[in-house]
């Protein structure tokens, strides 16, 4: 099996889209799609079985988060390669073929991303890589100041990043993650399940770097991101809440005390932020 391709679905009929583009991007491999279901109320998930029967479905008993869910389809899969991706993604006919070949040229190379696009096929900065979250600018996130001070988060943003240049980052996004067997069967699994969402993917992007592969974005193909259509939907303050958990376990993981417990004392003053910036918006 070359290609295992795992999406994570949770009330996101999106899905039915992506499911065909995969296939035909992935023509030319022997591949297999896995869909593991974080217990979806919106029928999506009977109609993945009914439209695509030859699917692998997780049924997750309730909605474990995006990393759990992730690792709940590795367990099943046979892939020399996995590809992480989102049920809101479109791939090119051809490009995942495209993709895993250049992989198996490059060995040194652990986890693979693409050029990530909207529906117009502009560059979706959203979805782009990032450094690895250090103290201040997480800080400055946490107090809101990239509202006033956009130039602050420069750095950890790759500010004039050249997107059709191929070149090392920290981390990419786990919207369309393309990882080694090799890699996964050192960390034992995909993503830390510590995480419930955010920060999952950052974190396995620098446990590739700890075992020595490298992360790298490259533009030989490129992708439709919707960028988390159905993840918008969630209250602010219920993100946040899942933001700034995930901030601490991340700082509690790889940094000192002394950088992990200010930022875990800055999380009610972010929660509270938000909060006013809620009420003052829905007036």
């Amino acid at each position: 099996m070359d290609l295992s391709i795992i999406t994570v679905n949770y009330n996101d009929k999106k899905i039915f889209e992506q499911l065909v583009s995969t296939r035909e991007g992935a023509i030319g491999l022997e591949f297999e799609q896995i869909v593991s279901d974080n217990a979806s109320a919106d029928g999506s998930l009977q109609e993945i079985k009914t439209v695509f029967p030859d699917v692998k479905i997780v049924e997750n008993a309730s909605n474990i988060g995006f990393g759990s869910a992730n690792n709940s389809g590795l367990k099943i899969s046979k892939g020399e390669f996995v590809l992480f991706l989102n049920p809101d993604m479109k791939v090119e006919p051809g490009s995942l073929k495209k993709i895993v070949d250049w992989m198996r040229i490059r060995p040194d190379v652990g986890i693979a991303s693409c050029k990530l696009v909207d529906e117009n096929g502009l560059i979706n900065k959203d979805a782009s890589p990032r450094k690895f979250p250090g103290f201040w600018n997480q800080t400055a996130i946490l107090l809101k100041l990239p509202h006033l001070f956009p130039s602050v988060l420069n750095s950890y943003l790759y500010k004039n990043f050249d997107f059709e240049k191929e070149q090392e980052v920290d981390s990419v996004r786990g919207a369309f993650m393309l990882v080694r067997r090799e890699l996964l069967a050192k960390l034992g699994w995909g993503f830390d399940p510590r995480y419930y969402i955010w920060f999952e993917d950052v974190d396995t992007c620098r446990e590739c770097w700890r075992h020595g592969f490298k992360v790298v974005y490259t533009p030989i193909i490129s992708c439709v991101d919707f960028v988390g259509q159905t993840f918008k939907k969630q209250p602010s303050i219920l993100k946040q809440k899942w933001f700034t958990e995930s901030m601490v376990k991340y700082f509690k993981k790889w940094e000192p005390w002394y950088k992990w417990m200010p930022i875990s004392a800055l999380r009610p003053i972010a929660m509270l932020l938000t909060k006013m910036n809620t009420i003052v918006h829905s007036q």
